[in-house]
């Protein structure tokens, strides 16, 4: 697709979106209004300010556009055929001899030259080279350079921008005094020895050899001779460049450069110090004079850029929070100070590693202060030691900074330099500055003054747009952001439209965006507009809109646009008078006053808006000051709206339209006193003279008027208005006749007025004086128990006129009868004023009972609770019955001794009270007790139980942050008490769900941030949990993340399982999906957690095609998405808060989309299918076009009611089988398609068949019976000879069948108890026996030298040593101190000195190795030996030896990805493949003895132990559990524990009690006696069995020395058997005694090295081949199939499973405490390599990590223990082991396990447990793949501190011997292969390697021949 096309596609996305989001959100600063796309990544871009086109370079591209972005011309740069050591080819006569290769081009440098209308533009490719195009068409060259012909072209002219992707350039271009044009160009140095530079290439370095970092060139292209010169003599003078030895300490990384004054300013920072202290700036500001003004003398004298450069340090923050690495710069000039100028400013973004980053600002004129005393000090104070001589430049090594004694410096010579010091200065101290604002990923400033405010951009990493608003000091004011569609980094320059500065250009990866600064449109109103705090936006008052000042037509006249700076106080607002306006007075004309801002309104058209079309002409006068409004025509009466029903007054807005635009608005009210006084009738009066209006009260009319009357009668205070006193009435019985008085004011004697209570009945007032009325015969009645009715007075004559009630007067009325159930409640209303006693078993008013009994019975108790509390008191206990007391102050409650305090507040008259329980000492149970006028009582028929409440367990102990874990506390009498709760760290309530005596489930509340353990106590009654025994501690864990959610696409009908993909969802127990957006209401699914990391949800049915929101709720909790960042990192809170409000999507939800259901229908989409029952059905069903993505497993197809199987699927076709018969009592069934909750019928099957078929089968069965006829004769006639056979048959069957079942069932208990027995056996608490570190690294480096050693020197000790433990020698010569033989030649000490030199020289050590490997008799194990050895040798430098091993690696990297990369490290062939494993050893061997160490150990014991458990076979080494089936006793061989008592003489111990079995030989039961003494000593310092006699001392007094083989052994199929326990009849609990052998005996030796043919133990060798050859005799041994014992070796695994998941999780775990450094170093180098040769296939590195560190160390280490412990590896512990090895490296293998019942059951037994395995290696992986990168210098302290750790461990003197004997053996292609390599020849070390042979072979004469 073009780039034009992409714009428009860009364009529409951009527009829904940005519409979308001022919808969303009115708040938005920023907007995109354009944007180009590119397809490749984008380098520069730039804006020309004249003819508004913009310019944008990409990797091989440069596209041409127009202000709007646009394209206009499109030209490719690349990709060329280059190569990085190559000239350019526009060198002439510079052929190349590297291969070429197409290489992109990346635009290193693009700058304008309006002057010469050219635009420079240089690539990456040919070294640098730079192209000038024409600016009205970049497709064409302006200037071909170099010329046709040109003779005198250098690569100096060419070389000109980095030529590296990753290698920074900037430049500019100006004008020197002459008039000649100049380029200003910074680049990168690439050269030999940088990481840009080709490795492996020793070639001359043709780029950069003569290339400065800094330059200035001639770009006038009217002079073709000088372009790209540095155009001055010495041209050294022109350019900064460092010295060549210093360059790996002054790594400039060019940011930008520009021009300030006359001045050049370059940006750069010096990577050299990246990695070191973080404390250190590493930030440079450099300065150049230009020569853009003619200051000196001579015009044809050029100004020198040594001369006046100087530089200093930024430093962004302090105190160890200093931002060390500029990201991006822009000068600026702001307004600091009111009525001041602006002021020159630089801003700068600064990071540093962890992402952070700020933005800093540094005063122009500082920068330039500090430069002018920089040199003034330099000429008169150079011992300041404030300025320097930059020495590390070519230019910087002549004079240093001198005294010049009085010598005064000229302005010019401060700001330039001077004549005496024309060198390069640098200021030692770093201009400092304070952050202004700080963030993540900050990537680009642009910064603008408006309106005398200053606003800075800054884009982000993050693809985020922030706009900040400073105020004068530089603080921040507020700010906002633009989430970017692209979702790309933006680049560091940004730029404005030079015509329109409401416009910004910023460039991402692969986007150019042109951006308006401000949307003032979304403000509505002046104050939304001035307080948005928007510098660009202003009120634009004629127009009545928000909008930048260009915008506004009137804006050339003063006060028509107001701005930020005169602020919200200026905005027009109007003043109406009268604002308020009688609906009956007759108003013509308001006043109208203006405030504010308004401009003069004398020429335009201003008129006042009532609205609904009515309009009256303004009246303008301007007798001082501007011309305002003074009088505008009144809206005419009839036009008044009118007064809403219940309303007095109604608001008419009032606008002031200019020129038909309404400029500012107010309001008049229109009121109407007669409704005043009509909305509240009976206070009319005080209504009205208390409205907001002018109101009277009309004595004569009763009603509220607008203005007085000429008569007296009107009142204007509303304490004169006529009204009621308010009294107190004393209540009184339902239906009693009573006189009422009421007292009233105001009011003239003699009214007629009526009592009112709000019944229908009205009742006569009676005048009593001139103040007080009686309501006569007042008979008021009810049937609640009180009732209160309202008096007011109305006036006879005026039915709905009252006399005003200011307090309403309140008549009570009870009834006896109602609510007084007994006796004290009847009575206990005599409080209230009730006169009512209680009589004939009722309550009556006083009147109808005589006489009066006032005493009451006894209380009752029927009911209390709760029934418990604790011994604290405190429990809200309450009481109900009857009789309970007729007061509270009567009333006594008490438990037994103890008091309970009475609520007065809750008593309920005689019926309930409650009180509070007070404390008690101890545990007891009462009854209560209620006393009432402490006389009569009452007592509970149930007791009250003081208890003591406890925690006991609470699960979980740990769940996320976010809370809602449901928590079940378990305990005893957890249900005492009124009230209880959870509290969690003090702070916080566990809301309980439910509550019994033994369980409180609560859900656990939020907490803000992970940390230590927390108390979760159970309160009793408010009290402070101050026990243990009522808390336990609780964990609050990182909250699960949710990743994604698949498939994101459903059906309308639902019941699709969405797969949703995280972490931590362990701690999720309840899981809800709601999907919002399908229907009014959200729709919810319950959810299921599969395990940590899968939850899987059912969609819910939708009613139609939608988009919908998706979220989830865990534990009942709503998932918001991770927690927000920590204070002061402000990005992410703030992105993910201002992506919420842009695109509507809060964070924690997902989008899924609802698509119509699927559609499926037969291949010929018939609906009937006629079938043969009996026969195979196979359906074709179609799938309709869908975007729903079905996958196979997700649909299923029924006929009837018999599934039919799916045999192939293909796109949207699957075929479906029924194999079996498809038989129904109905002919039709229907075929279903089901996909979640959708179902259709898409045909119907029809059972049947034809009559030709009835036929044939009519035929067929004939046949069949004649066939049965026949075979029934044959069958009685053999019938009697089969039947005595299958009787016989029958019962072996029978037999084995048993034995079968009772194998398995024993085989299932094993499995079910060996675990836990395995688990209370093993006893941890022995020491680990590790070998030391020497020891480890030579059996690890020497393994079959070791085991060697290990025969003949220690073996022969042990034959000639009786005595018993000894310690295991150093038996390694590497071990031993190393002398030199008496033999030895007298110069050999001081030739291994000088070998030992020669090998820690890089270039001859690799060269030596390359030699040596490239001959063929250099075998396999001469090349592992070397590689060991050079391991020992460079052991103290193993930094040095690591660089080696890399080099190594790289060039067998080389070699293998030519090949096949995925054979790479496979196997140990190479030198440096030995060197890794021996590299993995020495750095993983702390974390092999600290972590993996003790789960090693412990599976080692478990599986010696498991295999004791059983019978084992002393000599075939077979035995009952082993987990290697090559192993396994297949045989039920009869086996019993027993346990004997053993003392072993000489030892010093106690007996001990040893358990052994009683088929164990002799030799097996020494073995397990020795393990019981010797447990807790390393196994080399056992005695052997063979060393030892065993006595047994019967009951009878007698001893016998127990033998292996003696006289009563017996013989068994003509072998002798070995005596065993059951041989000699030791019974339980025997005595035996052990001692040592005085002298070794000649015995039989060991006993699985005896012959099979002469002797046995408990199977025969070849037992199934033996029993086959003698079928014919009767075996004295019971036989079934020996498969069947396979399930021992579940058992086994079974019960070792455990301890082998515990090793597995140790090797594949990462601790934080200390994470595995050498693994991400190295895992890190795999992934470089690869990324450098371009392999992206995940599986060739996954293959390369698992041969370097899984199968190359860890493999070795499981299959030989004894390389890491001083243990007995034996034979079957050793089968056992290479089952566990094998399954580890299944489990590190990316191919998927091809397993069937042939396959060797070693692969078989862990097939289940694989795929888990190989999960956890990948995530291994993933892990260490997200750990902080490792860089050199502290991978190298790790390495040093390795080496220091071990120092002086190994005779190095020994391994150089043994180097150099390969040395001398292949003495002449060493010498050949040096002399070969340039570096070695330059180097002479053939002559040092010469000089070593000579010294060590002695030959004096030819080392003087060779000096």
């Amino acid at each position: 697709m073009p780039p034009s096309e992409k714009v428009v596609l860009f364009f529409g996305v951009l527009f829904f979106g940005t519409r979308w989001t001022v919808h969303r959100r009115s708040a938005s600063a920023l907007q995109i209004q354009q944007a180009f796309t590119s397809p490749n990544l984008t380098n520069n871009f730039v804006v020309d300010e004249i003819s508004k086109k913009v310019y944008l370079a990409s990797v091989n591209t440069i596209y041409q556009l127009n202000g709007t972005l646009h394209l206009e011309v499109e030209k490719r740069t690349g990709p060329v055929e280059d190569n990085l050591l190559c000239h350019a080819p526009q060198l002439p006569q510079a052929p190349c001899e590297h291969p070429k290769a197409l290489t992109d081009n990346y635009n290193k440098l693009l700058q304008l030259d309006r002057a010469q209308g050219v635009l420079v533009v240089c690539g990456s490719v040919y070294q640098g080279f730079c192209e000038l195009r024409k600016m009205e068409n970049v497709s064409e060259i302006a200037v071909e350079f170099p010329p046709q012909g040109a003779k005198t072209v250098f690569p100096s002219m060419l070389n000109i921008a980095a030529n590296h992707p990753n290698a920074s350039t900037v430049g500019l271009i100006f004008r020197s005094h002459g008039g000649n044009t100049r380029l200003l160009v910074g680049a990168t140095y690439t050269g030999m020895g940088t990481p840009f530079f080709p490795k492996n290439h020793s070639k001359e370095d043709l780029r950069f050899e003569n290339t400065p970092e800094i330059a200035i060139r001639s770009l006038n292209i009217k002079d073709l001779s000088k372009l790209f010169t540095y155009d001055i003599n010495p041209s050294e003078d022109n350019v900064f460049k460092i010295k060549q030895e210093v360059k790996p300490k002054n790594k400039l990384n060019f940011v930008h450069a520009f021009i300030q004054k006359t001045y050049s300013y370059i940006a750069i920072n010096n990577d050299a110090n990246m990695g070191h202290k973080e404390s250190q700036p590493n930030s440079i500001l450099a300065r150049i004079c230009l020569d853009t003004e003619n200051t000196r003398k001579s015009i044809t004298e050029s100004r020198k850029l040594t001369e006046s450069y100087i530089q200093m340090g930024l430093q962004c923050g302090s105190s160890g929070n200093i931002f060390n690495r500029l990201v991006s710069v822009f000068p600026a000039d702001i307004f600091i100070a009111d009525g001041q100028g602006p002021e020159p400013y630089l801003f700068g973004v600064f990071a540093k590693s962890s992402r952070n980053s700020a933005l800093c600002a540094y005063k122009f004129s500082d920068i330039e202060e500090v430069i002018r005393q920089g040199r003034k000090n330099c000429s008169n104070a150079p011992s300041s030691g404030d300025v320097q001589v930059l020495d590390s430049v070519i230019q910087g090594s002549g004079a240093v900074c001198i005294q010049k004694g009085n010598l005064v410096l000229q302005p010019e010579q401060l700001d330039c330099g001077a004549a005496h010091l024309q060198h390069p200065l640098a200021l030692r101290r770093p201009l400092q500055a304070v952050p202004l604002f700080e963030s993540v990923g900050l990537s680009s400033v642009a910064v603008d003054s408006v309106h005398g405010h200053t606003v800075v951009f800054l884009g982000t990493s993050n693809a985020r747009l922030y706009k900040l608003n400073l105020h004068k000091n530089l603080t921040l004011a507020n700010q906002r952001s633009l989430k970017l569609p692209s979702g790309e980094s933006v680049h560091h320059i940004m730029t404005f439209d030079s015509n329109d500065r409401n416009y910004l250009y910023l460039m991402t990866s692969n986007h150019l965006l042109r951006a308006k600064v401000s949307r003032c449109d979304q403000y509505g109103s002046c104050s939304e507009c001035l307080g948005g705090g928007d510098a660009y936006c202003g009120w634009c008052t004629l127009e009545s809109r928000c909008s930048i000042q260009r915008d506004c037509a009137s804006q050339a006249e003063p006060l028509s646009w107001i701005g930020l700076r005169e602020g919200p106080q200026q905005c027009p607002e109007m003043t109406i008078t009268p604002s308020e306006i009688s609906i009956a007075s007759n108003v013509t004309c308001v006043g109208i006053l203006i405030n504010g801002s308004v401009p003069d309104l004398s020429r335009t058209r201003v008129e006042c808006d009532y609205g609904l079309g009515v309009s009256t002409t303004a009246t303008i006068h301007s007798d001082t000051g501007p011309p305002q409004i003074q009088t505008c025509d009144m809206l005419p009466r009839e036009k008044y709206p009118k007064i809403p029903a219940g309303r007095d007054h109604i608001i008419v807005p009032v606008a002031i339209k200019v020129n038909d635009t309404s400029v500012v608005s107010g309001n008049i009210t229109i009121y109407d006193c007669e409704k005043t006084g009509a909305i509240h009738p009976k206070t009319a009066c005080r209504s009205c003279l208390s409205a907001r209006w002018r109101c009277f009260w009309s004595q004569r009319k009763n009603t509220c008027v607008s203005s007085k009357d000429d008569s007296n009668d009107t009142l204007e205070s509303p304490e004169s208005c006529p009204s009621l006193v308010a009294s107190r009435i004393d209540p009184s019985p339902s239906g009693m006749p009573q006189d009422i008085p009421v007292s009233i004011n105001n009011t003239k004697e003699g009214t007629a007025l009526e009592c009112d209570f709000g019944s229908e009945q009205l009742y006569e007032a009676k005048w009593q004086s001139g103040s007080e009325v009686k309501c006569s015969g007042v008979a008021l009645t009810t049937t609640e128990r009180s009732q209160i009715f309202h008096l007011s007075l109305r006036r006879k004559d005026q039915p709905n006129t009252y006399i005003d009630s200011p307090v309403p007067v309140a008549v009570e009325v009870y009834n006896c009868g109602r609510g007084s159930a007994d006796c004290s409640q009847c009575w206990g209303r005599e409080d209230q004023g009730h006169h009512c006693v209680w009589c004939e078993n009722s309550c009556r008013p006083r009147e109808d009972c005589r006489p009066l009994n006032s005493q009451c019975p006894s209380p009752e108790i029927h009911k209390i609770w709760p029934a418990s509390g604790p011994l604290e008191g405190g429990t809200l206990l309450t009481i109900q019955g009857r009789n309970l007391g007729r007061r509270a102050s009567a009333v006594g409650v008490a438990i037994g001794a103890v008091p309970c305090r009475l609520l007065e507040d809750r008593y309920d008259v005689s019926v309930q009270l409650v009180c509070v329980t007070g404390e008690s000492q101890a545990e007891m149970s009462d009854v209560v007790k209620v006393t009432v006028d402490k006389n009569a009582f009452g007592l509970s028929p149930e007791a009250y139980s003081y208890m003591v409440p406890r925690v006991v367990t609470m699960e979980p102990r740990n769940g996320s942050c976010a809370g809602g874990t449901r928590v079940t506390i378990r305990g005893e009498h957890l249900d005492v008490g009124s009230q209880v709760r959870v509290r969690v760290n003090g702070t916080q309530d566990c809301v309980i769900i439910r509550r019994d005596a033994d369980i409180i489930e609560c859900r656990m509340p939020a907490a803000a941030q992970r940390g230590d353990p927390v108390p979760v106590c159970v309160e009793f009654e408010g009290l402070p949990c101050q026990v243990s025994r009522l808390s336990k501690l609780y964990t609050y864990e990182k909250d699960p993340h949710i990743s994604t959610i698949q498939p994101s696409k459903s059906y309308l009908s639902g019941g699709r399982i969405i797969t949703v993909t995280g972490q931590g969802f362990d701690l999720v127990q309840t899981v809800f999906m709601e999907v919002t957006g399908t229907d009014s209401t959200p729709a919810k699914s319950v959810c299921t957690v599969m395990s940590s990391t899968v939850i899987t949800c059912p969609s819910p049915p939708s009613p139609q095609s939608t988009r919908a929101t998706v979220r989830f709720f865990l534990n009942e909790v709503l998932y918001t998405g991770d927690s927000p960042a920590p204070d002061g990192d402000l990005g992410e809170e703030e992105e993910e808060k201002e992506e919420e409000e842009e695109y509507g999507v809060p964070g924690g939800y997902f989008y899924m989309e609802y698509l119509e259901d699927p559609q499926f229908f037969t291949a010929n989409k018939e609906k009937l299918i006629k079938h043969h029952p009996g026969e195979p059905l196979t359906l074709i069903i179609n799938k309709g076009p869908s975007e729903l993505d079905l996958a196979p497993e997700e649909y299923t197809v029924m006929i009837g009611s018999i599934p039919c199987d799916i045999k192939f699927n293909y796109g949207h076709l699957f075929h479906c089988t029924v194999n079996g018969s498809l038989s129904s009592n109905e002919r039709e069934l229907p075929v279903t398609v089901q996909v979640g909750n959708f179902q259709k019928i898409i045909a119907t099957v029809q059972l049947g068949g034809s009559e030709p078929a009835i036929v044939v089968s009519i035929v067929v069965c004939g046949i069949l019976l004649l066939l049965c006829v026949v075979a029934l004769v044959v069958y009685c006639t053999k019938s009697r000879r089969a039947e005595r056979y299958w009787q016989k048959t029958l019962l072996q069957m029978e037999e084995m069948e048993s034995q079968i079942r009772e194998e398995i069932r024993k085989g299932f208990a094993e499995l079910q108890t060996d675990m836990t027995d395995l688990t209370k056996e093993l006893n941890r608490s022995q020491g680990i026996p590790f070998l030391e570190y020497k020891q480890f690294v030579t059996r690890t480096f020497f393994p079959k030298m070791c085991s060697d050693y290990e025969r003949s020197l220690v073996q022969p000790i042990y034959e000639n040593d009786a005595l018993g433990p000894r310690a295991l020698p150093e038996t390694h010569p590497l071990l031993q101190d190393w002398q030199p033989s008496s033999s030895a030649r007298p110069n050999m000490e001081e030739g291994i000195a000088l070998f030992s030199t020669l090998l820690n020289n890089k270039h001859f050590l690799i060269t030596f190795v390359h030699a040596l490997e490239q001959q063929k008799d250099f075998a396999v194990r001469d090349r592992c030996s070397l590689a060991s050895l050079l391991t020992i040798a460079l052991h103290g430098k193993l930094e040095y030896y690591t660089s080696i091993m890399k080099d190594l690696l790289v060039d067998l990297i080389d070699a293998s990805a030519s090949k096949n990369p995925k054979l790479m490290l496979r196997r140990t062939e190479s030198v440096v493949e030995k060197m890794l494993t021996n590299w993995m050893s020495i750095c993983m061997y702390s974390y092999l003895k600290e972590t993996v160490g003790e789960p090693f150990f412990l599976l080692l014991c478990a599986i010696k132990q498991q295999i004791n458990k059983g019978s084992i076979d002393a000599i075939t080494g077979k035995a009952r559990y082993t987990l290697n089936e090559e192993w396994l006793l297949r045989e039920n061989i009869e086996a019993k524990p027993q346990n004997i008592n053993v003392s072993f003489q000489g030892c010093g111990m106690d007996s001990l009690l040893v358990r052994v079995m009683n088929t164990d030989t002799i030799c097996q039961v020494k073995e397990k006696i020795l393990e019981a003494f010797y447990k807790n000593l390393p196994f080399s310092q056992w005695p052997r069995a063979e060393d030892v006699d065993l006595e047994w001392f019967s009951s009878g007094g007698n001893s016998q020395i127990l033998l292996d083989l003696d006289n009563t052994s017996v013989m068994e199929d003509g072998r002798k058997k070995l005596n065993t326990v059951f041989h000699y009849k030791i019974p339980e609990g025997a005595s035996l005694a052990m001692s040592l052998k005085d002298k070794r005996e000649n015995t039989l030796g060991r006993v699985k090295d005896l012959d099979t043919e002469k002797y046995v133990h408990l199977v025969l060798p070849n037992d199934e081949l033996h029993e086959t050859k003698k079928s014919h005799r009767q075996s004295h041994r019971k036989k079934v199939l020996p498969e069947i014992y396979l399930t021992r070796l579940l058992s086994t695994k079974g019960t070792l499973q455990k301890f082998l998941d515990d090793l597995f999780q140790a090797i594949l775990s990462i601790p934080p405490e200390k994470p595995p450094l050498a693994i991400k170093y190295f895992f890190d180098f795999l992934e470089e390599q690869a990324e450098k040769r371009g392999i992206t296939d995940p599986d060739t590195l996954h293959i390369w990590k698992t041969n370097s560190l899984p199968l190359r160390f860890w493999v070795n280490i499981l299959k030989n223990p004894q390389f890491v412990f001083d243990i007995d590896k034996t034979d079957h512990m050793d089968a056992c082991l290479s089952v566990i090895a094998q399954a580890f490296i299944d489990a590190c293998s990316i191919s998927d396990l091809q397993l069937g019942k042939d396959s060797p059951t070693n692969k078989l037994l862990y097939a289940k447990e694989i795929p888990e395995y190989k999960k956890r290696v990948q995530c291994y992986y993933r892990q260490i793949q997200e750990m902080a990168p490792l860089s050199e210098q502290e991978m190298n302290a790790h390495l040093a501190e390795e080496s220091r750790k071990y120092r002086n461990e190994f005779n190095t003197n020994l391994a150089l011997t043994e180097i150099y004997k390969y040395a001398k053996r292949y003495r002449n292609q060493v010498v050949n292969a040096l002399d070969a390599n340039p570096t070695a020849r330059r180097m002479q070390l053939q002559h040092r390697f010469e000089q070593v042979i000579a010294l060590v072979e002695d030959n004096i004469y030819e080392c003087s021949s060779e000096a």
